[in-house]
């Protein structure tokens, strides 16, 4: 990679970096629908970069995501803010939930592109399949932290027994996570392919 090149990527690395940190910081990013739920649209730039900059540059922008969270359930934290939050749970498994989950949404989301893009000459299924994993990977890695990490205290928030939260996860995952993914797919289609036009012109 020449110096212009590595510059650029740079570049593009800061400005997805840099709205993750603004969707982060504004209701657009960690929609507040009641307070033990909070939808995110902050991983949508990470499977973008995944796909626009490659998968080690979207682990990059998934650990941006994972501090923004940090910083979000630490500072102004919900009654479940210890899944993500060492200061809410006093345990540092909440870490494992917050970063490992966010920085392999980039690379999942990165590899899958690259792998499908081989046999998509226009990009559009690669570019959609990608922002499903992506979102998918977020959702199922993050629920199942949570079961396997802080399962009896969960239940407990969310007033459910421990023999019932497997399947309330199920539900979350059905219900929450299907709909994020297909949401973040379709702006990810819409977005990627002129941003790739974009890439390719640098």
């Amino acid at each position: 990679m020449n110096k212009k090149n590595y510059a650029n990527k740079l570049t593009q690395l800061a400005l997805f970096a840099s709205i993750i940190i603004i969707l982060a910081l504004t209701p657009l990013g960690f929609i507040p629908i009641n307070p033990l739920l909070r939808p995110t649209t902050v991983h949508i730039p990470v499977i973008l970069g995944g796909i626009i900059l490659g998968p080690l540059s979207g682990g990059i922008l998934g650990a941006v995501f994972g501090v923004a969270s940090l910083c979000i359930n630490t500072f102004q934290p919900t009654a479940a803010s210890f899944v993500f939050s060492p200061a809410a749970s006093g345990n540092f498994l909440s870490l494992v939930i917050c970063f490992v989950p966010r920085i392999l949404i980039g690379v999942f989301a990165g590899y899958t592109f690259k792998f499908i893009s081989k046999f998509d000459k226009n990009k559009y299924f690669a570019t959609s399949i990608a922002g499903i994993i992506g979102s998918m990977t977020n959702t199922i890695l993050v629920m199942s932290g949570i079961y396997l990490f802080f399962g009896e205290r969960y239940a407990a928030v969310k007033g459910k027994t421990m023999e019932a939260l497997f399947g309330f996860i199920m539900t979350v995952v059905a219900t929450n996570g299907v709909p994020e993914a297909i949401v973040a797919s379709v702006i990810v289609v819409a977005i990627a392919k002129p941003l790739l036009k974009l890439q390719n012109k640098l």
